[in-house]
């Protein structure tokens, strides 16, 4: 029996490529707006990244998630990013 593929993506921080699931998904609806994407399953254009302080910060220097998205990212967006991860570590 064929063995399903996992989906890979690429985090936009330390550039590695990660299963799917394990990142988190930064989304740009089609209206233009900015958002988290826990499901993985909203409408729009999507960039990953791992849920690590580090490759925040590196995405955030670097204005990767901008870049891939095509669009300027919000502070709260990042804010929100922060303090998800924040909560992730004490879990």
């Amino acid at each position: 029996m064929q063995q399903k593929k996992i989906p890979q993506r690429q985090c936009m921080g330390c550039r590695e490529r990660k299963e799917k699931r394990e990142l988190i998904r930064v989304v740009r609806s089609p209206e233009g707006a900015v958002s988290l994407d826990f499901r993985g399953k909203a409408p729009g254009r999507g960039a990953y990244i791992c849920p690590e302080m580090a490759c925040l910060k590196k995405a955030i220097r670097s204005k990767a998630l901008e870049r891939s998205l095509e669009v300027a990212i919000p502070e709260e967006i990042y804010a929100r990013l922060e303090q998800e991860m924040e909560e992730g570590k004490d879990a």
